[in-house]
């Protein structure tokens, strides 16, 4: 495939060519180039609370493990034992003493060192001592677990940077997980995630949401890692409370919709080259007045994501038509989409380099 070229001025930008939403070829790439290159929202920190708490994951091809040790430490493994690759857990759970491989039953410590293999006594030079589960970086953020697979990728406090000095008074670390819901779209993660990062359709797509947004005062701001687009509420003391709401992009999958007293996390999965999953998980202040909205706050996600799935799904059609290519790009509306897009670029421009 022909590289795209990094767009440097926003008044000539484009949008990614068509080509770029489509075929198993190209989701493979991105596996490679962005999901196993960033760090990746794995879990919240009450699925990890004690000693042998753990969280199976996948991060691109790799099968991913998450464990409180008895230490209290976090670690992350590749779900992957040394013997003949089988599994050591298959689903979350709590509480375990240990890893056990659900294939021969090797049997690791939390901490990834192997601890007894059975019937291996007549293997020459076996050491159980010599052999480990291989260790992933992991880190914690207000409440939030990520891990990486690539030690090359910046430190998490580099590409959270700002965050919670931006929402202040807002306090991230006072809430707490109420649930998740998850939609499959049939739509390219990337279309879930333009939609996301411009402003531009909300006037056309979204009529309650218009309501509650003013979209003259719509602004978006850029950082390295990050992209922000912010609004004052109006009209929305039942549903979001009085304030700010600021629309958190973290590259290359990761959005945090906060408003006063709430904070909702977005994970963008694919699941194919026309196919993902969308994961959105509730967290709210436990003062009585966000505790109010709830009920009002669900009910008007539901709505405005139920708009958006709609208009992706017709994208994502329309990007296979073979009738279209790339579009020009609102440099007052679309700042966003064009920062994303440029890191998209250069990150396949890298695996490509790498390749060449």
């Amino acid at each position: 495939m022909q590289a795209d070229p990094m767009i440097n001025d926003l008044d000539r930008a484009r949008a990614l060519p068509a080509r770029y939403y489509a075929g198993e070829a190209m989701l493979a790439m991105e596996q490679r180039a962005v999901f196993a290159r960033s760090w990746q929202l794995v879990a919240q920190q009450g699925q990890l609370a004690d000693p042998g708490d753990h969280v199976v994951e996948q991060i691109g091809q790799v099968p991913v493990l998450v464990v409180r040790g008895q230490d209290g430490v976090l670690r992350a493994f590749a779900n992957v034992c040394r013997h003949r690759a089988g599994p050591m857990a298959l689903c979350n759970g709590k509480g375990a003493r240990a890893l056990h491989c659900k294939y021969h039953g090797w049997t690791y410590t939390l901490e990834g060192q192997l601890r007894s293999a059975p019937e291996m006594q007549g293997a020459a030079d076996f050491n159980v001592e010599a052999i480990r589960l291989p260790p992933l970086r992991v880190q914690e953020w207000q409440g939030l677990v990520f891990v990486a697979l690539s030690e090359h990728v910046p430190p998490l406090e580099t590409v959270y940077a700002g965050i919670a000095e931006r929402i202040a008074p807002i306090d991230l670390a006072a809430m707490r997980y109420l649930r998740r819901d998850s939609y499959e779209i049939a739509c390219n993660w990337k279309v879930y995630i333009d939609n996301f990062l411009e402003g531009y359709h909300l006037p056309h797509v979204h009529p309650g949401l218009s309501r509650v947004l003013d979209y003259r005062a719509y602004d978006t701001e850029l950082f390295e890692w990050q992209s922000l687009q912010s609004s004052p509420l109006r009209n929305s003391t039942a549903i979001y409370g009085d304030g700010e709401a600021f629309y958190y992009f973290i590259y290359p999958n990761v959005m945090l919709n906060i408003m006063p007293g709430r904070m909702q996390t977005n994970r963008i999965v694919p699941l194919g080259p026309d196919r993902c999953r969308v994961e959105f998980d509730y967290y709210y202040a436990q003062d009585e007045h966000a505790q109010a909205r709830i009920a009002a706050d669900q009910e008007f996600s539901d709505e405005v994501q139920h708009e958006d799935i709609t208009i992706c799904e017709a994208v994502q059609r329309g990007l296979s038509s073979g009738t279209y290519d790339a579009g020009r790009l609102c440099p007052k509306r679309e700042s966003g989409v064009w920062h994303f897009h440029n890191q998209l670029r250069a990150a396949y421009a890298a695996v490509a380099g790498e390749s060449a």
